[in-house]
């Protein structure tokens, strides 16, 4: 499961481009914002303290909250600011160079360790990560149906189709009660 999620950022990552519109870089910037925001957060209640337990030691394990927490940081400028301000591009590099050092550091230190350590209680704790993450994403379902939409070329185009239909279908209809009085 973390490996998906890191897969999932980094194809995110690859959509981003310098010449985008400004609504699909905020839509790609705000998907990986809140991945990465749902990602540590399960890393932290749920898969740390499970290694802990087994690499109570471990370096890597150390440095993984503090880097979190640069992320988050990084995270809250990119909100705080959209894709119009110069320092917007310059920042979401910064935070693929944040992931990418700490998705490393995860993949080659720690995922080895939790598999050979940890392999029995796996798939349990990917049951709960993935109860946690459920609820986590419940508190946001809207901004994370937004950005999602926005990432996707053919998902914009669709919701839009969508949209228009649906908003031509609501005219068609007001039209039709205002002819008559209603």
């Amino acid at each position: 499961m973390i490996r998906l999620d890191h897969s999932h950022v980094f194809r995110a990552f690859h959509r981003y481009h310098l010449a985008s519109p400004w609504w699909r870089k905020r839509a790609i910037v705000g998907s990986v914002c809140s991945a990465l925001e749902i990602h540590a957060q399960l890393e932290e209640e749920i898969f740390y303290p499970a290694l802990a337990r087994v690499a109570p030691d471990n370096e890597t394990l150390r440095e993984s909250g503090p880097q979190h927490d640069e992320l988050r940081e990084t995270i809250r400028k990119l909100r705080s600011m959209g894709p119009d301000n110069a320092a917007f591009d310059g920042l979401f590099m910064q935070l693929m160079r944040e992931t990418i050092h700490h998705v490393a550091d995860e993949e080659t230190g720690l995922l080895p360790i939790a598999e050979r350590s940890l392999k029995h209680e796996l798939r349990s704790l990917g049951s709960a990560m993935t109860r946690r993450r459920m609820e986590l994403l419940s508190e946001r379902p809207g901004r994370i149906a937004l950005d999602t939409a926005g990432t996707f070329p053919v998902a914009t185009a669709v919701l839009a189709g969508i949209v228009l239909f649906g908003a031509g279908k609501l005219l068609t209809q007001w039209r039709s009660l205002d002819r008559y009085g209603a």
